[in-house]
């Protein structure tokens, strides 16, 4: 174990370099290096005395995670492999298989696999389970197992996987993906142009503009701009795209901080493309961050209609810190506010309850703001739209399904069902509905709403204290009784839940193009958006123009 130990051991060098950053820290320079002095002590006695072989590098991964999961989600630090997957996530460019995965227990989950990249010509499709890549066992990796299909272009790698219940095999060839910033944009109708911009890597400005542009030239005389679902990226990016709205020099986003060279005000610096060219901007409840200083600016410049449910409520700013051995720290400095001086951030981390849950703030402790023409907006996190549109919010129970892949899984089954489909837009019938509800049951998919949870928990309790055979009766009454209002909701959203499983489909026979196109034909707050800009006394009064 001390052999070990010497080769990997190195924090003592790297606590040296914080007791000089902590220099700056004047009124505080004491304590931090008594707390590091502290630390590097006791990580030093715990791998030299340690029962078993510790893992140095590992030991301090997870304590520095910790130790900055507790100040906010977004102060992270950064192993050498994290910060390669961080430089992926804001170009938008890797190599790799160009698909969607998540990790489920002991597999690997296509969730989407991109049209004509690699993971597509493999034959792949979503709900395909990967359970060895090359000589690797999914099960046996217990690392972040997406970096076993990462690598140099061109590499080949054997993969096999389950598809209803049957095993498969194939071959990868890894390949370079370009992940859009726009994965779609189109003409809705003979002047209304549409524009989904679903993330803020480096290119997104300028696809936007190409996008904008080409629908112009195409006869666009105004234009939607779908920032649904987009949890945002990089602060420039955001502010170029207001750019081709609004006139150089107008402030778009300003930074407050408690150190002073954080405090910054973000302004225009180029030419516009279009500043009279009617604007409507949906956003909902997963729009974060850079979506929502696009759609707060220009709704606190009345320079377009927002429409849909309130933004995230993510207005914390981040910088990158470079550290030693090709590590990083990504963490907080300051808060945004949009042009009318309101916070996009929802959540107070600095205040949090006796369970260390931080609380958005009652809608009676909002302050208002005014926009340049004089309308009224309110603070408390996030953009709250011009026009609420009911369908941008999910119920419980369908945020359930989401959340445990209900719909997911019960795609895959009505897609092997159904192989033959092609560019027909599937039809989701109530035959089809009571199947999807008989799939959950057969299944006994579980929704884990906080009842059903905190039910478990207490038989849970009940059976560490020995008494559950008492309230054994009671327990299934209460739970026959949660299953039936489950199945009540289940029925009461219907329409909701319909409509997420047809898109799911959609994926499914056509990519995501197949999705956009069936959107700009049938989505309702598409629908609702074109109306307001067909209506130039409505779209007028809105902003007061």
């Amino acid at each position: 174990m001390h052999r070990y130990f010497k080769k990997k051991f190195i924090i003592p060098a790297v606590a040296t370099g914080f007791l000089f950053i902590g220099t700056s820290f004047k009124e505080d320079f004491f304590e931090i290096a008594k707390q590091i002095e502290i630390f590097t002590t006791l990580f030093k006695a715990v791998n030299t005395n340690y029962v078993d072989e510790t893992n140095p590098g590992d030991l301090m991964d997870k304590g520095i995670k910790s130790m900055l999961g507790s100040l906010d989600p977004y102060t992270v630090y950064f192993n050498e492999q994290d910060v390669v997957n961080f430089k992926i996530n804001n170009t938008g460019e890797y190599t790799g298989i160009g698909a969607m995965i998540a990790r489920k227990k002991d597999r690997l989950i296509v969730r989407e696999p991109y049209k004509n990249y690699p993971a597509d010509k493999a034959g792949l499709k979503a709900g395909d389970e990967i359970i060895q890549i090359g000589d690797v066992m999914i099960a046996d990796f217990k690392d972040d197992a997406s970096q076993l299909l990462k690598g140099t272009k061109n590499t080949k790698i054997k993969i096999k996987y389950l598809r209803q219940g049957k095993t498969f095999t194939t071959d990868l060839v890894l390949d370079e993906v370009d992940i859009k910033s726009v994965p779609f944009f189109g003409k809705i109708d003979d002047k209304t142009g549409y524009i989904v911009l679903a993330h803020f890597s480096r290119k997104a400005a300028f696809e936007v503009k190409e996008a904008l542009e080409k629908l112009k030239t195409d006869g666009a005389t105004q234009i939607v701009l779908d920032l649904r679902n987009n949890p945002g990226g990089l602060l420039n990016e955001a502010i170029d795209i207001c750019n081709l709205f609004v006139p150089k020099n107008e402030v778009i986003v300003t930074t407050k901080s408690r150190i002073e060279k954080h405090n910054n005000t973000y302004k225009t610096t180029k030419e516009p493309i279009d500043t009279q060219i009617p604007l409507a901007i949906l956003v909902n409840g997963k729009s974060a961050s850079a979506s929502e200083i696009v759609s707060g600016a220009l709704q606190d410049l009345d320079r377009a209609v927002i429409l849909g449910s309130r933004s995230f409520g993510k207005g914390l700013v981040q910088r990158t810190v470079e550290l030693t051995y090709g590590t990083q720290l990504k963490v907080t400095i300051s808060r945004y506010y949009t042009p009318s001086g309101r916070c996009i951030q929802a959540l107070d981390y600095a205040h949090k309850d006796k369970n260390g849950v931080a609380q958005k703030t009652d809608s009676k402790n909002f302050n208002a703001f005014k926009t340049r023409k004089g309308r009224t907006v309110y603070d408390g996190g996030g953009v709250l739209p011009d026009i609420e549109l009911d369908e941008t919010k999910l119920s419980p129970i369908t945020n359930a399904l989401l959340k445990n892949d209900g719909i997911f899984d019960y795609a895959t089954v009505y897609y092997y069902k159904n192989p033959n489909l092609g560019d027909k837009i599937p039809t989701i019938t109530d035959t089809d509905y009571a199947a999807f509800k008989q799939y959950l049951k057969a299944n006994k998919f579980t929704f884990d709403t906080e009842t059903e949870l905190a039910l478990k928990n207490t038989l849970a309790a009940a059976k560490n204290e020995q008494i559950d055979e008492a309230i054994v009766i009671e327990y299934k009454q209460l739970l026959n009784a949660l299953e039936k209002s489950e199945t009540t909701l289940l029925d009461k959203n219907q329409k909701e839940i319909k409509n997420l499983i047809l898109e799911e489909l959609i994926k499914r026979y056509q990519y995501q193009e197949g999705l956009y196109q069936y959107y700009i034909k049938n989505n309702s707050e598409i629908k609702k958006a074109v109306a307001v800009l067909n209506n130039q006394t409505e779209y007028k009064t809105i902003l007061k123009m």
